[in-house]
């Protein structure tokens, strides 16, 4: 008994081996606790969020998910070392490791928040505004810089690091390297204008120059189209804010012009049915518009008319059908009429030389 009273009052870093059994105790219990709050919790909120149409409790249930359990031991045993009789040194360093542990895992939770609303305001915004969706991405990621940098540097901050000089080196090496990386910012800042200002979107088919093709990704340094060839395209941000873009996935109708000839032997009373036969062959089609269609000009070999009809509708294969059948359309009534359509000839006239 005296051997086993003297081990128990044996001191370890001026603690009994009871302290200690009992410090580690607290702490096993506490690690129990918290892991069956992580169990338990989530479980309750997800059968609740269940029965709610709202989004807050999915984003509890979310943001609880990424709890570290590496967090709650240190938190277990700080809670263990409360009974323990410690040096000020040793409770200062317990508290700046708690602390920066709390830190980090509140920028988990952060972290995980912010991911959830932005998926769940991309699936909002896909099928009524598609074209906010490279917006969302941007500001995804300057959300997540700015919350882990300030994350960071509260870091530091309690690892005793001076962090307004640190703040002011960082700013003037942030002028040297913004100066090295200028195309970079460039193409960066310039991603940002495309998705505040959204003047395309995934799936626009633009024309850009002699370039075309449909728009697949919207990056933070280039945007990629897919072309018709079926090649990638892939412009820096920058060359493409700076060039003349046509968008057809804007496109509410398609504005058709076309012309057609006939030969100059064509009677007076037939010229002037052509533009009604025209006008009926396009009012017979459905989603088009029509607008005019004249005599617009005597040409070298055909007298000219011209049509002018709106599609309602930007498919491109659309306008391509409808075009055919117009054109169809006027074969046919020409073939009635006897009018012919013109091609291209030349009339030589002989003038012979008088006898004598």
């Amino acid at each position: 008994m005296d051997d086993l009273d003297r081990l128990l009052r044996l001191e370890i870093l001026d603690n009994s081996l009871v302290d200690w059994a009992l410090a580690l105790g607290v702490a096993v219990l506490a690690i129990l606790v918290l892991l069956g709050i992580q169990r338990v919790v989530p479980s309750r909120v997800t059968k609740f969020a269940g029965q709610t149409e709202t989004a807050w409790d999915d984003a509890l249930v979310d943001m609880l998910s990424h709890s570290s359990r590496f967090a709650f031991l240190v938190v277990a045993l700080l809670l263990g070392s409360l009974s323990l009789h410690l040096s000020p040194g040793v409770r200062s360093m317990l508290g700046s490791v708690l602390a920066i542990t709390l830190i980090i895992q509140a920028g988990l939770w952060l972290h995980a928040l912010l991911l959830f609303w932005l998926q769940h305001d991309r699936e909002q915004r896909r099928a009524d505004d598609p074209s906010s969706i490279a917006a969302i991405n941007a500001l995804g990621f300057v959300g997540r810089l700015v919350l882990w940098s300030v994350t960071l540097l509260l870091v530091l901050d309690n690892l005793g690091v001076d962090v307004t000089a640190l703040v002011a080196g960082l700013g003037v090496g942030g002028i040297a390297v913004a100066l090295a990386v200028q195309n970079i910012l460039g193409d960066l800042f310039a991603s940002l204008s495309i998705a505040l200002d959204k003047p395309f979107a995934i799936g626009d088919f633009l024309i850009i120059d002699e370039h075309l093709g449909s728009v697949e990704h919207i990056g933070l340094k280039t945007t990629r189209l897919r072309s018709l060839s079926g090649e990638q395209l892939v412009f820096s941000n920058t060359d493409l804010l700076g060039s003349r873009i046509r968008n057809y996935g804007r496109m509410y109708e398609r504005r058709v012009m076309f012309k057609l000839g006939v030969t100059y032997q064509t009677p007076r009373e037939k010229l002037e049915l052509i533009p009604g036969i025209v006008r009926e062959a396009v009012e017979s089609q459905q989603s088009v518009r029509f607008d005019r269609s004249h005599f617009q000009s005597y040409a070298d070999f055909s007298l000219v008319f011209e049509t002018v009809y709106y599609v309602l509708g930007p498919d491109y294969n659309l306008y391509m059908d409808i075009q055919q059948a117009i054109n169809l359309s006027i074969h046919a009534r020409f073939e009635e009429e006897a009018i012919q359509f013109a091609y291209p000839t030349q009339t030589l006239h002989l003038v012979g030389a008088s006898a004598g």
